[in-house]
């Protein structure tokens, strides 16, 4: 007699079901890739993943529930190629190296891309998602705390993430003898130039961009009370984005 105790059974069922789930998910990502979004339909997918169409049901609440899955593994894939990628030893390369990154893999997995970025917060609240985002604040991060950023850190963040996300879908509406690569150089470029400085800022007078700096390595300190910090971290987030407003603060001549 088989020696099965009862808790293996329902472990075993879990482990059929997210088999089948991962199935399914992998068939219609290739079904994307292969064939575009159109050729993803329930007996499609049902049918190259092996299974009767009412199990995809029993799996996603719908097709749309589907393709959310598809895109959290489109994000997962992309964060494994994040985490596989050495970090630069200068901060403004590796943000380049960051954002051509990103760039590639649109370009090389175009209908997966445009499933991920081309719907807003589609996969958005996925754990990849969450952790790919938290590198580019990372790398936004180091170039504040070596006074090497222009703007605050969130708003570099959503600068960045913009034009690459741009790029690559302005690039794919493109015909294909209308793709210049000189489109992503340029707006590559015209990013490092919106959010970054060519020289630390903190060599400078800059208030700030020394504020940022000083911003970006404040929760390193163990001086100051928890209070303290808060307030000290306010009062700078101030100061670095006063550059913003000196136009409108400054009194009339």
């Amino acid at each position: 007699m088989d020696d099965v105790t009862p808790a293996a059974v329902p472990e075993a069922a879990a482990d059929k079901r997210e088999l089948i789930r991962r199935r399914v998910i992998e068939a219609a990502a290739d079904l994307l890739a292969r064939e575009g979004r159109d050729a993803v339909t329930t007996r499609a997918v049902a049918a190259a993943a092996g299974v009767q169409p009412p199990a995809i049901y029993r799996h996603f609440a719908d097709m749309d529930g589907l393709l959310d899955a598809v895109a959290e593994h489109g994000y997962a894939r992309f964060l494994a190629a994040k985490h596989a990628a050495p970090a630069a030893d200068d901060p403004i390369e590796d943000l380049r190296a960051g954002w051509d990154l990103a760039v590639e893999f649109g370009l090389s997995n175009p209908e997966l891309y445009a499933l991920m970025y081309g719907e807003p917060r589609r996969g958005t609240t996925s754990a990849a998602f969450q952790a790919g985002m938290r590198i580019l604040v990372e790398r936004i991060h180091r170039l504040a705390a070596g006074g090497r950023l222009r703007v605050d850190e969130r708003l570099a963040a959503n600068l960045i993430h913009a034009t690459a996300r741009g790029a690559v879908l302005t690039w794919l509406s493109l015909p294909e003898d209308q793709r210049d690569p000189a489109l992503l150089t340029a707006m590559r470029e015209s990013m490092v130039t919106a959010v970054t400085n060519d020289k630390p800022a903190v060599q400078g007078s800059g208030l700030p961009a020394a504020a940022r700096a000083l911003r970006a390595v404040l929760p390193e300190q163990t001086t100051l009370s928890s209070a303290e910090q808060h307030l000290l971290g306010e009062w700078l987030g101030r100061l670095a984005g006063s550059d913003r407003h000196d136009a409108t603060a400054r009194p009339p001549e």
